[in-house]
């Protein structure tokens, strides 16, 4: 059985009840929340007592895109936001401040169960890497990724990002001068299979670029290489 610590928020009763049904079942200890004032108060302002958050972007009181930018300023806890199915401009902003994917609905409640299962699989990574210690660090030109530490140096400067840009840079990283697809990036993040929308990926690069380029609209570090997908340049 699966285990860990999620919080759902919406204000349809049908999606809490489908969703917190599904992920009990699954093992989870599911904490619900009602709207966005209710979340709010669940999470708290300190730690945040949760392993996975799923929030709706649209809910009464504090809306998902606000509990998702105020999370991402102190915690690295994976999210997941709900969207309408015509609310493109909801999902690009969602993953713009630090949501981890996005499902839209109407949905089904295996589809969820899979990003879910993706987010904590990449979490669970992410520690093991961290346990082992070391000095596992990847050297790129001017980009440096400490992988124990979850630190990245760009020109010597450190850059803060979130655990998305963070995967996606450190593949591009690994291997510089090698093209990889948007499903293949997506796959990446997922650790499995993806079978979203691709498009996600470039609103990760378009994130990735603003933090580490010098001018995000003439990129020198992360180029894409047109009907292909990314790569990071190889260091002169």
């Amino acid at each position: 059985m699966s285990s860990g610590r999620i919080l759902v928020a919406d204000d349809e009763p049908s999606v809490r009840e489908s969703v917190g049904y599904a992920l009990e079942q699954e093992g989870f200890d599911v904490t619900i929340a009602i709207d966005g004032d209710d979340a709010d108060e669940k999470i708290g302002e300190g730690d945040v007592p949760f392993d996975l958050l799923v929030l709706d972007i649209m809910m009464p009181g504090r809306s998902g895109l606000d509990l998702c930018r105020d999370v991402r300023g102190r915690s690295a806890v994976p999210i997941i936001l709900l969207t309408a199915k015509d609310a493109e401009v909801d999902k690009v902003v969602g993953l713009e401040v630090g949501a981890d994917d996005y499902v839209t609905k109407p949905f089904s409640v295996r589809e969820l169960l899979g990003r879910v299962r993706a987010q904590l699989r990449r979490r669970e990574l992410d520690r093991a890497v961290t346990a082992e210690g070391g000095s596992s660090t990847i050297e790129a030109g001017e980009v440096s990724i400490d992988l124990a530490r979850h630190l990245v140096t760009v020109r010597g400067e450190p850059v803060n990002l979130t655990r998305s840009e963070f995967q996606v840079l450190r593949l591009l990283a690994d291997r510089p001068g090698q093209v990889f697809s948007r499903l293949e990036i997506m796959e990446e993040l997922w650790q499995s299979e993806f079978s979203g929308d691709v498009r996600a990926c470039d609103v990760h690069i378009s994130n990735l670029r603003q933090k580490i380029e010098r001018d995000p609209q003439d990129p020198e570090l992360v180029v894409t290489v047109r009907g292909i997908g990314y790569k990071l340049v190889e260091p002169e």
